[in-house]
Order: structure tokens, then sequence, then C-alpha cells
């Protein structure tokens, strides 16, 4: 990276000693270059020896302010400096002689090199100019309390943090992925994912700026520019504590996909759809809607979902487990769908599927398909207590040779990543799969050993779909694709399909795999990004009208000619 060849303006107005204690200052006019105080490592060779140094403040700071020089002409080391102070006395703009003795303080992930116990004497005015960054640096550490404005393309990775926190996340040059998503966990491709994340992911807060209008409800992937401030080093990462508001082009809201084929299945995840106890009481819930008004919201984005989806079958997780009687949240949701005359059923597995507190399930529209037989479950081993029981049903159109046209649709939902009471090899083992990898795997093998038995006896055109909590690198996945089951998405030519932001990073844990023969009839795939992309405020939780914010995971379709 070239640097501009004057970062610093020199003083514009010389002015006396104004703090207290500047007479003292010994060897005030010697001053050490900022950059060799910085030196080329993280942490500096000076620690413990006593410097001084010129500059400008830049940017004030919890517990001190950040002090540049003009530069010291290698562009290998930082020409700032932070300078601790309990209670600055300092504002940006101030030109200022500064000795103190140097500290590697703790910033989280590393050290912030400084200034400590520092005499100052404010000399007048001076300016500091941005550095241009075009992209994400080899090394933030030759930046280390510089200002700098983000050139390149700047992109909104998640804003979960701005009401909390007041900061938002970003990703310079493009979007960060999973690195499991597209690598092999623990391998040399899955390192280099997560180090490129690291470096590309920057923290943007406004210590001393303004949000732009309409950051509050900007879509992930929304475009940030002009981003202008001081990098830092936080417990949260790298930081750029901003000093002027950026501008904002947010992300459009994506319409309903439209895929080809006569026949379509879709998959959603319903984040706990709990309706209480059916009668409008019962509230709150164990998990999902805490009032009747948040349930009423809440079905109301699900409907919404699924009429824009136009699919024949659906296949649902987190769904309450509460049978299939009137009051149950099947027949709930399946009432809300039907408020305008359609004819959609769902699935009667009579209990269950399981025991868990939620379950899969499946609903139809009854004036497209018919169902052929009754549904299969697979209980035992790991589904029940962790992997959610998974479900079969045999369908047809209700048009045409039953014996031919039949496929089977199955919905599942595998043990998710957290750690709780995880044990052996259900421990995290820090190659990225998370805890309970062991567990999804060993419920992939026992699926497809289920299914290579035929338990609807209509299977040939299998589809499995639904939330695996695995990446589609991680060896769930890989277990099912080297097993003979095809991604739809592969087989429908999409390039970089997602379902799910975690971290601001993307990845589908949400897949949908067919069989050979069902391949063959595959018409396309689509996700629909209503849900992951968005931030709270606009879920049913915060009053967010439309589809939008339904669920933490964005729904599936697939088209198929039967």
């Amino acid at each position: 990276m070239t640097r501009s060849i004057s970062l610093l303006r020199p003083a514009l107005l010389l002015s006396p000693c104004l703090l207290i204690g500047c007479a003292s200052v010994p060897g005030a006019d010697e001053a050490t270059a900022i950059g060799a105080v910085q030196g080329h490592a993280e942490r500096s060779a000076l620690v413990g020896q006593t410097v001084t140094v010129r500059g400008t403040v830049s940017a004030i700071a919890e517990g001190g302010w950040f002090l540049q020089d003009a530069g010291d002409g290698d562009d290998a080391t930082s020409d700032a400096i932070f300078v601790q102070q309990a209670a600055p006395t300092v504002q940006p703009g101030d030109a200022v002689r500064a000795r103190g003795t140097v500290a590697e303080l703790d910033a989280g992930r590393g050290t912030r090199t400084s200034l400590v116990d520092a005499e100052v004497e404010r000399t007048g005015r001076g300016d500091v100019a941005a550095l241009a960054l075009p992209a994400a640096p080899a090394d933030w550490e030759r930046l280390e309390g510089m200002r700098i404005r983000l050139d390149g393309p700047v992109y909104l990775a998640d804003s979960g943090d701005l009401a909390r926190h007041g900061r938002v996340q970003v990703s310079l040059g493009e979007r960060p992925w999973q690195p499991t998503e597209r690598h092999v966990p623990g391998s040399d491709g899955y390192r280099a994912e997560v180090e490129g994340n690291a470096r590309r992911t920057v923290w943007l807060d406004t210590a001393n700026a303004a949000w732009p209008a309409g950051l509050a409800q900007a879509r992930a992937g929304s475009r940030i520019d002009g981003a202008t401030g001081v990098i830092d080093e936080t417990k949260a990462g790298i930081a750029l504590h901003l000093d002027a508001a950026p501008t904002l082009d947010a992300a459009p809201r994506p319409q309903a996909p439209s895929v080809p084929g006569t026949l379509r299945v879709a998959a959603l995840n319903l984040e706990n759809l709990f309706n209480g106890d059916g009668h409008g009481g019962g509230f709150p819930t164990l998990r999902g809607a805490r009032t009747p008004q948040e349930l009423t919201a809440q079905l109301a984005k699900h409907v919404a979902i699924i009429e824009g989806l136009n699919a024949d079958v659906v296949a649902l997780m987190e769904l309450e487990n509460d049978g299939y009687g009137k009051q149950s949240s099947i027949a709930t949701l399946v009432d809300a769908l039907n408020a305008d005359g359609s004819r959609w059923r769902f699935v009667d597995a009579k209990q269950g599927p399981g025991d868990n507190s939620i379950r899969v399930g499946l609903i139809y529209r009854a004036d497209r398909v018919r169902t052929l037989g009754a549904p299969k479950i697979l209980e035992g081993g790991p589904f029940g207590e962790h992997s959610r029981v998974p479900m079969a049903q045999a369908f047809a159109p209700l048009k045409g040779d039953a014996n031919r046209q039949a496929f089977v649709v199955v919905a599942n939902h595998f043990k998710s990543k957290g750690c709780k009471d995880a044990e052996g090899l259900d421990r995290d083992q820090r190659d990225g799969a998370s805890c309970y990898n062991a567990m999804r795997t060993e419920s992939a093998r026992r699926l497809h050993a289920w299914l290579a038995t035929d338990p609807t006896g209509h299977g040939a055109r299998t589809l499995i779909v639904g939330d695996l909590n695995a990446y589609a690198q991680e060896e769930p996945v890989r277990t099912l694709r080297e097993a003979g089951w095809q991604d739809a998405f592969v087989v429908a030519g999409n390039e970089a399909p997602y379902s799910y932001v975690y971290d601001g990073q993307l990845g589908r844990l949400d897949h949908a795999l067919l069989s050979p023969e069902f391949a063959k009839r595959l018409r396309g795939a689509a996700e629909w990004h209503v849900n992951a992309d968005e931030p709270e405020s606009a879920g049913y939780r915060a009053g967010g009208a439309g589809p939008w914010r339904s669920s933490d995971h964005d729904p599936l379709v697939l088209g198929f000619d039967p």
C-alpha cells in the first residue's frame, strides 16, 4: 500500500503552553517519530522506556486519545499511538507534544501500543488527513491507531449490536462466508478462509459521529460508503472509530422466487411456532410468541411466506410438538393458511414425531397433491432427545399415474451446534464444525440407511430436506452426498446459495438432497432471502410488517416435473 506523502498538515496556529506540566517536559524538542516507537512487531521494542513524541490528536476514545504524526517514511510501521489519560484534556485537531512511558495495554484480542503517565503540551492546531484504504490490508498492525478512510466496497455484515453496543459489523471487499460452507473443517482452505474473514471484518462505532439514516432497518449486504475514522484493536476485533457519518446504500428486499416446474416443494424453519393453549391463553410460551398479539403477527408472516413460495408441499421445522388436534400449532397454521379459502392440509402422524418440545411437520395443498399411505418416522439412536425425529411421507399429483409420479419428502432437523452437555467426540474439536458434529454425522448415516429400506414403498424419487445444522462441507452433509444424494442447488446450477447468516457470515444450514431419480426431474431451486439478511427490528416481536424476518432461516423452494 502506498501512503499519501503528507498525512499530517503543519500546525496552523501556535499557542503558548496550555496544559499543566508542559513547562517541565524534559527533552521536549527531541521528539521520536511515532513509527519508531511502534516498530515492526506487534509489541514495541521500547516498552518501559520514556520517549517524547509530537503529532495531532485524531480521536478521543475511552481512557485516552490517539495521536498521529507526519510519518517516518516507513509504510510498515504505524504513525499513530494511544495516549492513556483517564479524563482527556485535549480535543481532535490539537497539535501536541507528549512525553511518557511506552506500554502495551490490553485491548482484548491484542494489545495497543500506548504512552502512559504522559506529560502533555498543546502547541497549536493541526489536521490529520485520512489514509485511503481500497482493500483490507495484509496486516492491520501497521495501521494501528491511524486515521483511515475505507475506499473499497464495504458491506454491512451484522447490525445486531447496533442497539446494544452502538456498533455494526462490516466486511471489506465481499460478504464473508462460513469457512465450513466452502471448505472441509480443519483443512488448509478452512484456515485460510478464517484468516481472510478476520482480516476483512471491521466493527464500526460512532463514538464521535452519527449513523446514516436507516441503518437500523438496513439488510445485511447493504453498502456503506465513506467510512472514515481511527483504526483500533478491541475485544470484538478490529474497529473503526468513525469521526464522520458514512453514507448508506440499502440493499433492496427481494421478491418471492419463481422456479420452473409443475410441482413445487418448499422447506421453512418456523423459529418456534408455539400457540399457547390454542384458545388464546397460555402465554408466554416455552418458545416463540410471548403474547396472543405476537402469535397473530408471527402467523401472518409465515402465511405470507408460504403463499409467496406457491408450493404444493412444505416441510416445516421448529413446530411446537403439541399433537394434531384443533388447538395444535400445526392446525393453527393450516387454519391461517385456509382463511382465504385455500385447501391446505397437514400430515397427521398421530403423535410426535418424537418427544422433543419441537418437531418437524409436513403440510400440503389438497387441491394439487394427495398423500400415499401413512407417514413413516425414524426413532432411536440420536433421534428423539437431540436430533429431531425425521418424518417421511409419500405424495402424488392429483392427476396422473400415482405409481409413476409418486415422490417422498423427508423432513429433518438435526441437533444444533450448541455445546450444552456435549461429551467425547460431540465436544468442539476446534475444526470449525462446532459441537455435536459426531451426532449429526451419525444422524446422517442412520437416515440414509433407513431410506435405503424404502419405508414408504415409493422411495425412488425422494427428497431429504430441512435444517441439518451443518454447513455444506461439514461431515453430515458430505456423508449424505457421498452416499449418492445430490445437492439440489448444485444440480440446478445455483451459485453461492445461502440460507443463514451467523456472526455476519453466510452459509447453508438448510439443505435439499435428492435421490438420483428425483434429481433428473428437478427444474429449478431457489432460496428466498426474506429472513436471514433482515434485522431483528423487522421481526414480529418488534412489530415489523410483511413476511420479513419471520425466522432466522431463509426458506427454499424446488421445482420439478413429476
